[in-house]
């Protein structure tokens, strides 16, 4: 299954890059952005402080890219979001904070002045082990694996319309979404009951959908990023069971190097909890950015 998977996205890649090849004497069609960084967070205390707290020490990497093609009829869009940070508490091991893999890519065809026929492709996954953390009888530590690479991955393919009226805000509605669900670590159900919804003792779990996403991205004041993306998942076979989620990124950019991020993401999903998930991240990091875009006012 690990080989179908590395070659099904060799071949999709392959064709990306075949299309950009023969693109790319077509420069001014092309609109590229880039951001890459450091995030560093530090706290300490002394012995006494009354107020309380936990020395702690974190560093994260980011990688954001957008290249976008357009000309006439054809759309051609890609965004990829690479993600990976840890933090150190004292008295504790040290643990991840963030942890994202998505790559989405997506052709289309306009068929009116803000609608386009779309087929997309994307992939979601975590680069390293997840693990739910508690202590023995004895106060000791304990890690429990509930999540590593490919345990769970999503690739999603979908087909459908798109309603995009400006550069920086679109809604795709795929009504004819698969989505295949991987966990390729067949022992991950004993710490992980429900198994994100893999029948115990596979690997692959198929799902035809409805599909739905709205994306914005835009500086909605200078120097100041919103990157906002709602998906809604249903199955077709249960509707009932239809999956949530929104992520929501601001950067504030102090100056060309430095910025304030500000992350969150709500999550529903029954294959994973039958309770909402949320996380939130807040860092200061170095910041570097390349862009051609020109936003559509």
């Amino acid at each position: 299954m690990k080989k179908k998977l590395v070659l099904f996205l060799i071949n999709f890649l392959s064709i990306s890059v075949l299309f950009a090849q023969n693109t790319e004497k077509d420069t001014t069609y092309w609109k590229n952005s880039i951001q890459t960084g450091l995030n560093f967070n530090q706290s300490s205390f002394s012995g006494n402080w009354k107020a309380g707290g936990v020395n702690s020490v974190a560093l994260g990497a980011f990688f954001n890219g957008k290249f976008n093609y357009s000309k006439n009829k054809m759309l051609f869009d890609n965004e990829i979001q690479l993600q990976y940070g840890v933090v150190k508490n004292d008295g504790q091991s040290t643990r991840k904070n963030i942890d994202r893999i998505f790559i989405d890519s997506k052709l289309g065809y306009g068929i009116s002045k803000s609608w386009n026929l779309f087929y997309s492709i994307n992939f979601l996954s975590q680069f390293d082990v997840g693990n739910n953390y508690g202590t023995d009888a004895t106060g000791k530590e304990t890690q429990t694996i509930i999540s590593r690479f490919m345990s769970p991955a999503y690739l999603t393919q979908s087909l459908g319309v798109e309603y995009k009226p400006v550069d920086f805000f679109s809604l795709r509605f795929g009504t004819g979404t698969l989505r295949q669900t991987f966990v390729t670590d067949l022992e991950l159900y004993k710490t992980e009951p429900k198994n994100y919804g893999v029948p115990i003792g596979k690997t692959l779990r198929n799902e035809m959908a409805f599909q739905f996403i709205a994306n914005f991205d835009k500086d909605v004041l200078p120097n100041l990023n919103l990157k906002a993306r709602a998906l809604i998942f249903s199955n077709y076979e249960d509707l009932a069971a239809t999956d949530v989620r929104f992520d929501a990124n601001l950067t504030a950019k102090i100056n060309k190097w430095v910025n304030v991020n500000l992350s969150g993401v709500l999550l529903y999903d029954q294959d994973m909890d039958t309770k909402i998930q949320y996380s939130q991240t807040l860092a200061l990091g170095f910041l570097y950015t390349f862009a051609n875009f020109v936003e559509t006012k």
